[in-house]
């Protein structure tokens, strides 16, 4: 089993094969919309894509790790274990009615199933068995963080990082932005990401139901549109 930092590490490494490569993060529709220019653009579009959905998933991630961690070890209380995984499966409930548009629900799942199929693969562990299968990203990230001995600031800090990473990586292939450029925009968001990780790991033992529900509407009506786009270079 993986430990604290390289743990993390491992999770947002780009080369892992979840699948993220193939999603821009709503980035090709702002593109195509005319809405990011340029990377003064792009940090408009990360600054609100991290406050609002950013925050949400992170807060959700913390909370997913947070209910497993006391209970992923392997001589874990069967029915802690159990009690764990029925929370995981309300935090997912919560989170499906936070995401209003069935494209973004979609790609989570996505997302969810292939990141537990490459830790099954990576980091074996006895709970993966039992871990739903249709789970959103952003819990089944903070079930796998809590596997590899992470902690909840961990799962919030890992789940922000895509968000940015990714458009900051899809940028360079959809405007021919230079990439340092592109990755000087999250240096600039370290303090913000810092912050929001934070708090998502303060609330983390909130009761699902009170978890932020920070909606974003035109990312959901633009990942509607995108998403019935023949020619396209990412999956969202």
């Amino acid at each position: 089993m993986a430990h604290g930092g390289a743990g993390l590490l491992l999770l947002i490494d780009g080369r892992l094969p979840a699948g993220g490569y193939a999603h821009s993060g709503g980035l090709e529709s702002a593109i195509r919309t005319g809405r990011v220019r340029d990377t003064a653009d792009l940090g408009h579009f990360l600054t609100g894509r991290v406050r609002t959905t950013g925050a949400m998933n992170a807060a959700f991630a913390a909370a997913a790790c947070a209910t497993l961690s006391r209970s992923a070890e392997p001589e874990a209380d069967p029915d802690d274990q159990r009690q764990a995984l029925n929370r995981l499966v309300l935090l997912d409930a919560e989170l499906d009615a936070r995401t209003p548009s069935p494209a973004l629900r979609k790609v989570s799942h996505a997302l969810g199933r292939q990141l537990l199929r490459a830790l099954r693969a990576v980091n074996p562990h006895p709970l993966q068995q039992r871990m739903p299968q249709r789970t959103n990203h952003p819990v089944a990230f903070g079930a796998g963080a809590a596997m590899l001995d992470l902690a909840p600031v961990d799962a919030a800090r890992g789940v922000l990082h895509e968000a940015v990473s990714g458009p900051a990586s899809a940028v360079v292939k959809l405007m021919s932005a230079d990439p340092f450029d592109a990755y000087r925009v999250i240096a600039d968001l370290r303090g913000v990401l810092d912050e929001i990780a934070q708090d998502a790991a303060d609330r983390a033992w909130d009761e699902p139901r009170d978890l932020p529900s920070f909606g974003a509407p035109l990312s959901d009506h633009l990942a509607e549109v995108h998403e019935t786009r023949e020619a396209r270079l990412f999956a969202s």
